[in-house]
């Protein structure tokens, strides 16, 4: 049975057509989902009871609760929800002072394949679906304390971009959530044809994984440089206006080693110059079969400074939820782990 959840208007009005219901009825159910909040059919009380009866027999509402939480002694949690597919996504809930960020994902896995992620070694499942998208952040127990959305849990939302999209019109629209887009985040490692899809039909803040300047190493990094390289990335960026209220940022993880001397930073600056962005550099979170490590925290302040004084507006991330398997996609992974051996041990 469809959920009703996570539709956007537009197809509220088809299935309201389909089901003979007078056209105004999809802006009602629209008003029941993403402004009352309801969790039943039942409750939409301005709706006739023989149109209820209809919609719970062709729909439910399509809300689920996540299956388990990890609290860190820092706040942060990071919650796991189970898909449709019996498949598993992470949520990660960051309180920080009046601010409260929630890290949603919109992949169960993921096809890029970068070097320094936990989620790409699942390798891919599936694309969520608007409903399981919105799901972690109206299933959530601190959803009312929310004030920001970033898209940079497991997945990478421009592969996703139809349902990408259409959670991102439930949230801003005046019939939806109506969140302001500079309350959204969306991070991606730049697949050019659904970024300009994207910016030509949002306005919500960009995040672009960048984490090598130099062509040849951020191949090595991620693969998708060889489709998509980062000159090609910036070169559609400029054709953008970023001076008002949206924002354009860069994710730069740090690497011993690798990408953290001052060659590194001086092409850096060459690379984004001109460009109204903030470059925000992360301390590496480790994982199981990786011999990648972080650089040194002296390293990374040094960075910073040089970048700062050289006129590019340059943060270090709060490192959050370290106790918890911070990095993204540890803990999916250890669920799905333990969901194949107790089929292993059933079935034996």
């Amino acid at each position: 049975m469809q959920a009703l959840y996570g539709k956007t208007l537009v197809e509220l009005e088809e299935i309201c057509q389909h089901l003979s219901f007078p056209s105004y009825t999809a802006k009602q159910i629209a008003q029941w989902l993403y402004y009352h909040h309801i969790n039943q059919i039942d409750q939409m009380s301005n709706l006739s009871r023989v149109t209820r009866q209809r919609l719970k027999e062709n729909f439910t509402i399509g809300l689920s609760s996540p299956v388990k939480v990890q609290i860190s002694k820092d706040g942060t949690k990071k919650y796991l929800f189970e898909t449709n597919e019996q498949r598993f996504i992470e949520t990660a809930y960051i309180p920080d002072k009046d601010r409260v960020t929630l890290c949603i994902s919109s992949q169960v896995g993921c096809k890029m394949g970068c070097l320094f992620c936990m989620t790409g070694k699942q390798g891919f499942q599936a694309n969520l679906n608007a409903n399981e998208i919105l799901n972690q952040i109206r299933s959530l127990p601190e959803f009312h304390e929310l004030t920001n959305i970033v898209f940079m849990g497991m997945g990478e939302p421009l592969d996703n971009i139809d349902n990408l999209m259409k959670s991102l019109e439930i949230l801003t629209s005046e019939w939806g959530y109506a969140w302001s887009s500079k309350r959204i985040t969306v991070s991606s490692i730049g697949l050019l044809p659904a970024l300009k899809t994207f910016l030509d039909n949002s306005r919500c803040h960009l995040a672009i994984s960048l984490h090598s300047p130099f062509d040849e190493e951020r191949r090595h990094l991620m693969p998708i440089q060889k489709v998509y390289p980062i000159n090609e990335i910036i070169q559609l960026l400029r054709t953008y206006d970023w001076s008002g209220q949206r924002r354009l940022s860069f994710e730069y993880i740090m690497l011993k080693g690798l990408n953290d001397s001052l060659a590194h930073a001086k092409a850096l600056l060459k690379l984004l110059n001109g460009l109204n962005c903030r470059l925000n550099l992360i301390r590496f979170h480790s994982f199981d079969d990786t011999q990648l490590e972080s650089s040194t925290d002296e390293t990374i302040h040094l960075f910073k400074d040089y970048l700062n004084s050289k006129n590019l507006l340059t943060t270090i991330r709060a490192s959050r939820g370290q106790d918890i398997s911070a990095a993204c996609g540890l803990l999916s992974t250890k669920e799905l782990i333990q969901q194949e051996n107790r089929k292993d041990s059933t079935s034996g």
